[in-house]
């Protein structure tokens, strides 16, 4: 072969013996953000996606301000992934939905260590079983009491009051009923309206949504805040397990974990538009009253199957860690 012809070929041969790099995957995520595409979950999908892109999965994320919506267009195959809270993700995978039990996550640095124990791949088993893998999670914010009286600031005087809850979480009509306040069954996208327009006197909500949805009005004029934070909310992504690498639900959870701060100081930054007129303090006593109620209420739901025990006891040991003087701990 005449040396013209070598030289020629030379760019070919070397293309060749080139690795060839594979094509990204491409997976759609419908995310749930109340607030639509321009909300801050919605930005910080965004975030992950650009990330994604280094593990070779190309993310097309799709808006939805109805979770119902979002969680049936997962299982209809609408989507691969979803975004939603760790309330509704429960019906995916028992054992990160517990997170949201009631009670069991005092503080966001609670919550900043469990992230840290889930982003471990020795939890992969329990995180990555059946049809459905959760591939990480941020926090959402405290849930308080948003009560449109202030003086409904204990558990008696609950009684007889008309209290929103998630009609497809039966474990909060069972606690509000258990109280003497009757449960109005409601949904995201409408809790917010029957509190400000007076259909009940008693939501539970984190501070992050008390701009967007306006929950002033309810509050206005007697309205408070009880300052005693009953759950720390997150959201998950609930993935199909067939329709992603598993390297890659790996990847998502230590992602979630490493930006867990950045996580924290957006949902902190939202809380700021709460005014401060609207913050009830109670007594320490009634704080104890209400730590026992929860405590009897993640036993009893444990029991009836909504709670996951393995889970549980992550939480009361992080809770013991944190807080050896607690009742539970000794």
């Amino acid at each position: 072969m005449k040396r013209t012809t070598l030289y020629l070929l030379t760019p070919l041969l070397i293309a060749l013996s080139l690795p060839t790099l594979a094509e990204p995957i491409k997976r759609k995520v419908c995310v749930f953000d109340i607030v639509g595409n321009a909300g801050p979950i919605m930005n910080s999908a965004r975030d992950w996606k650009t990330t994604a892109l280094s593990w070779g999965l190309d993310v097309e994320l799709l808006p939805y301000t109805s979770e119902l919506i979002a969680t049936e267009d997962l299982k209809a195959g609408v989507c691969d992934a979803a975004l939603v809270t760790g309330i509704r993700a429960r019906g995916f995978n028992k054992f990160a939905g517990t997170i949201d039990a009631i009670g069991a996550v005092p503080s966001m640095d609670h919550l900043r260590i469990i992230s840290q124990v889930l982003a471990s791949p020795k939890m992969a088993d329990k995180l990555e079983g059946g049809n459905y893998s959760v591939a990480g999670f941020a926090p959402a914010g405290p849930a308080y009491i948003f009560v449109n009286d202030r003086k409904i600031n204990t558990l008696d005087k609950a009684a007889g009051k008309k209290v929103a809850v998630l009609e497809y979480d039966e474990t909060q009509a069972g606690l509000v009923s258990q109280v003497g306040a009757t449960p109005v069954d409601s949904d995201v996208t409408n809790f917010s309206t029957k509190f400000n327009n007076g259909s009940v006197d008693v939501i539970f909500a984190p501070l992050a949504v008390y701009q967007a949805l306006e929950l002033y009005k309810g509050l206005s004029p007697d309205g408070g805040i009880i300052d005693y934070p009953l759950v720390q909310l997150t959201l998950q992504v609930v993935a199909k397990t067939d329709r992603f690498p598993k390297e890659m639900f790996q990847k998502s959870r230590s992602y979630f974990y490493e930006n867990f701060d950045r996580f924290r100081q957006q949902v902190e930054q939202e809380s700021k538009a709460v005014d401060s007129k609207w913050w009830v303090k109670i007594p320490d006593e009634d704080k104890a009253e209400y730590e026992l109620m929860m405590q009897e209420a993640r036993d009893q739901l444990r029991d009836q199957g909504y709670y996951d025990p393995d889970m549980l006891t992550i939480m009361r040991k992080i809770r013991c860690k944190l807080d050896a003087s607690r009742a539970e701990c000794t």
